[in-house]
């Protein structure tokens, strides 16, 4: 009796050899979440003389837009959960995604320091969501076995995205002379290093369709076949 009761339990803590790697991959498409986290918020500070230069604003005024996207960070963080709740968890990397890539093109291309400031919120609402969702999603498709492991990705995204953000800065910055507002691709250096995250942002979003719904929240709204379907592809 005691190793028939056993055996499901192993069943259920590991993932086939030929599944693993599949999973790797779910987690790590999710983990762009993570690596756009890192990305936008940390980009900023390749071009705070470039803003502080163009808008002749003071330390005070320029630390808030800087700091303002933390607002937005606070509002995500708060709605993601009862959104993923609502539309799944893939939805919501989906409109995160969206976001991202929203904030991205503003950022690039202001016409005001207050609408800077606005897409700012708008990025930091996106990296709120995917803080939230990126490790509710991983644990939810991850083997017992490896759920640590594999739940360790979001936080190594975050790290790997600010530490590319700034040699994105510092190579464009390179290419434009040493000059933050130095023209590149017809904008100035500073506006491209914000834009370039719309690369990254797409790419999260192409991955969404790539994986599947969490079987947690395909239980929940009644989709018990395709849940079991989910767990045998995990």
């Amino acid at each position: 009796m005691t190793s028939t009761a056993q055996a499901p339990q192993s069943g259920a803590g590991s993932a086939h050899p030929e599944h693993l790697g599949h999973v790797i991959f779910i987690a790590a498409a999710a983990a762009m979440g993570g690596f756009l986290f890192g990305y936008d918020s940390s980009v900023i500070n390749g071009a705070v003389e470039a803003i502080r230069d163009r808008y002749d604003v003071g330390s005070a005024a320029l630390a808030q837009v800087i700091a303002i996207a933390l607002i937005g960070c606070a509002v995500g963080a708060a709605t993601a959960g009862r959104i993923a709740d609502r539309i799944g968890r893939i939805r919501c990397m989906q409109i995160s995604a969206v976001l991202f890539t929203v904030s991205a093109v503003g950022s690039a291309l202001p016409f005001a320091l207050w609408d800077l400031a606005f897409w700012r919120i708008i990025g930091g609402f996106a990296i709120g969501m995917a803080s939230v969702i990126g490790p509710a999603y991983i644990a939810e498709v991850s083997p017992p076995a490896y759920r640590g492991r594999l739940g360790s990705f979001q936080q190594a995204a975050i790290v790997i995205g600010i530490a590319i953000s700034q040699l994105v800065n510092w190579g464009l910055l390179n290419a434009a002379g040493g000059d933050q507002r130095g023209r590149l691709m017809g904008l100035e250096a500073w506006q491209v290093m914000l834009g370039v995250m719309v690369i990254p942002a797409v790419l999260y979003g192409l991955l969404s369709f790539a994986i599947p719904e969490s079987p947690r929240f395909l239980i929940s709204a009644g989709k018990v076949g395709r849940a079991h379907e989910v767990l045998r592809e995990v």
